[in-house]
């Protein structure tokens, strides 16, 4: 009972509110306006935003009703009626006339100041024939989220009449309320019907209203959350809101109270009976969704939102340009729901959402970067691209946060560096970050291939009593033919066609540097997985033992597993690997085991050699 009685009082509030609002004094209002606190109700004191709304006003005050009817084009006469003292019915006879001021009756008098010491009323046409529909539309100039609609009558109200709404400026339209003494017989509809949670957009239809003294001028207000279950929950009632959203209001009048007289031939009865009012009223607020507390014009003259809270839009219906790290939301006491930028280190412009990620970020972030400059690239632009490396001496919002490697065309193994160091692959021999000069021990050739060469020294030779092939160190494995089929390709990381470019002794290791043309199976180590020049590692007692065989400008298929431990760059085989002399035949054969392991086949082979 608590619950009814205050949105009663709500509503009550509401009308006495508009009534007071268009009575005052325009000089009233602006001492007002003057004196209030130049502060953004959008932000509390200490600049956090909050929830924020336009002030309650009359929508329809000085704006333009388009009539379907309107008395006086051409001049007509027309009869009011009255009661005297001991109840008998006076009738008086006018005429309306547009062309002079004194006689007309235009429907500008609808939404002008409403004063009840001097009414101006609107009147339609007196009707010859019955029935004869009337309809008046109220253009609001924009969405606004309304409270009540008045109508104040200077005649007798209406046997029967509807009133409607619109959100798309007239295009379409939806019944708010129907008024009438018959409801089932005039629109279909049950006087008694009960609005639940199911069906809180239905229109309603009263009887009641019809029933008290039609003869005298009364003010008819429907409210528009009246009886509503969500009206207490308004905050949470998506519905709701939609339900009091209009751009546009058409009151429809179908039938007029004639007590019989459209039977009466006689044209007095016929004249007296139009429909007439002094007020069109419409209560309530711009709708901006919680992120305005005013609207304005924009250069088009356009009613438009002041939009706060990194808002844009004609209602704050959207986060501006770059604010899309977090959805849009409508602002609610709890929450205002701020729209928030994008992070991209201030290398980018523009920027999108993606619910995926704002869901795995915990509902904390969703932005993704758009065209990344200043050669970056990531999510947040936090990357640099392919051929720059992070510069430490700078912060990763500078615009030259990311140096170019700069690799040496002939002394590095590619283009690309480490992305953290700058430091560029360099083939053997070779030093420096950008791979630019010879290392100690080494001396510049004329060879692309080798730009740098060991400088000679008198050979040792291995002992005959050293050699592992004499000494049967070399072992038996060696010498086996390792053919390649679907299980071994499967338990490898990597096979690939490549050309051996050049050879070198490091240690206990021997140095191929090769040129990689295909690659048949990719690599764990993206690194790898590139075409051109790389380094082959092969212990040297495999080469002393010829297991592989492997020779200068020669192609082969190397087919093998990676060490995660391994540091040495480029590929490392032993002697569970495959290096066999390149056939043109087993292309044929591992394309066919690309396409198997594409299907999932591998996933049922064993990694046990």
């Amino acid at each position: 009972m608590a619950k009814i009685m205050r949105l009663e009082t709500f509503l009550a509030f509401g009308v006495i509110h508009l009534i007071i609002s268009v009575s005052c004094n325009a000089s009233l209002l602006q001492y007002f306006a003057e004196t209030q606190i130049p502060e953004d109700p959008c932000y509390d004191e200490g600049d956090e935003p909050k929830r924020c709304i336009p002030d309650f006003i009359n929508a329809a005050f000085g704006q333009e009703v388009e009539a379907s009817s309107t008395c006086g084009t051409p001049p007509s006469r027309y009869c009011s009626s009255s009661a005297d003292d001991d109840g008998t019915i006076i009738r008086s006879c006018f005429i309306c006339d547009d062309n002079n001021v004194k006689l007309r009756h235009p429907s500008s008098y609808l939404t002008d100041l409403n004063n009840p010491n001097n009414l101006t009323c609107w009147m339609s046409e007196p009707f010859v024939q019955f029935p004869h529909n009337v309809t008046l539309k109220l253009s609001l100039g924009k969405k606004f989220e309304l409270t009540y609609v008045s109508l104040q009558f200077c005649s007798a109200k209406p046997d029967s009449m509807a009133i409607f709404k619109s959100m798309d400026y007239g295009k379409s339209w939806v019944p708010f309320q129907y008024y009438s003494s018959n409801c089932k017989k005039m629109y279909k509809k049950s006087p008694r019907a009960i609005v639940s949670k199911a069906n809180e957009q239905e229109a309603l239809c009263t009887e009641s209203y019809s029933s008290i003294d039609p003869l005298s001028g009364a003010r008819v207000a429907f409210s528009t959350l009246e009886g509503r279950p969500s009206a207490y929950d308004f905050d949470n009632s998506p519905v709701l809101q939609d339900w009091i959203t209009a751009t546009d209001i058409m009151v429809v009048f179908n039938k007029l109270n004639t007590y019989g007289d459209e039977r009466n031939e006689v044209e007095l009865a016929r004249e007296s009976y139009y429909y007439a009012l002094s007020d069109f009223a419409v209560g309530g607020r711009c709708k901006c969704n919680g992120h305005a507390s005013k609207c304005i014009n924009d250069r088009d003259g356009n009613l438009v939102c002041d939009c706060k809270h990194n808002t844009a839009g004609r209602d704050c219906e959207k986060c501006k340009s770059f604010h899309y790290d977090r959805p849009w939301a409508r602002a609610t006491a709890r929450q205002p729901n701020e729209c928030v930028a994008c992070h991209c280190n201030l290398h980018a412009k523009h920027c999108r959402f993606n619910m995926e990620l704002y869901e795995l970020s915990g509902y904390v972030s969703g932005g993704v970067c758009k065209k990344c400059r200043h050669q970056t690239e990531g999510r947040y632009c936090n990357h640099c691209k392919e051929g720059f490396y992070r510069d430490k001496r700078r912060d990763i919002t500078h615009r030259k946060a990311c140096k170019a490697c700069d690799c040496h065309p002939i002394g590095a193994l590619g283009k690309t560096c480490n992305t953290t160091t700058g430091q560029c692959p360099c083939k053997d021999g070779v030093v420096g970050l950008t791979c630019d000069r010879c290392a100690p021990g080494y001396q510049q050739s004329n060879q692309p291939v080798s730009p740098c060469v060991r400088i000679s020294n008198n050979t040792k030779h291995i002992p005959a009593s050293t050699d592992p092939t004499e000494n049967g160190k070399c072992g038996t494995k060696c010498t086996k033919s390792r053919k390649l089929k679907m299980k071994k390709y499967c338990r490898r990381n990597f096979a690939v066609k490549a050309e051996v470019v050049a050879k070198q002794n490091v240690g206990d290791w021997v140095k191929f540097t090769i040129n990689v043309l295909s690659i048949y199976k990719k690599s764990p180590e993206k690194n790898l997985n590139r075409r051109g020049e790389t380094l082959l590692w092969v212990p040297k007692q495999d080469i002393t033992c010829k297991c592989p065989r492997i020779k200068l400008n020669e192609k082969y298929l190397l087919v093998g597993k990676i060490n995660e431990n391994e540091t040495r760059p480029g590929y490392v085989i032993d002697r569970k690997s495959i290096v066999r002399a390149w056939r043109t035949k087993w292309q044929r054969r591992l394309r066919k085991y690309m396409k198997a392991e594409a299907r999932g086949k591998c996933r049922r082979v064993g990694y046990d050699d």
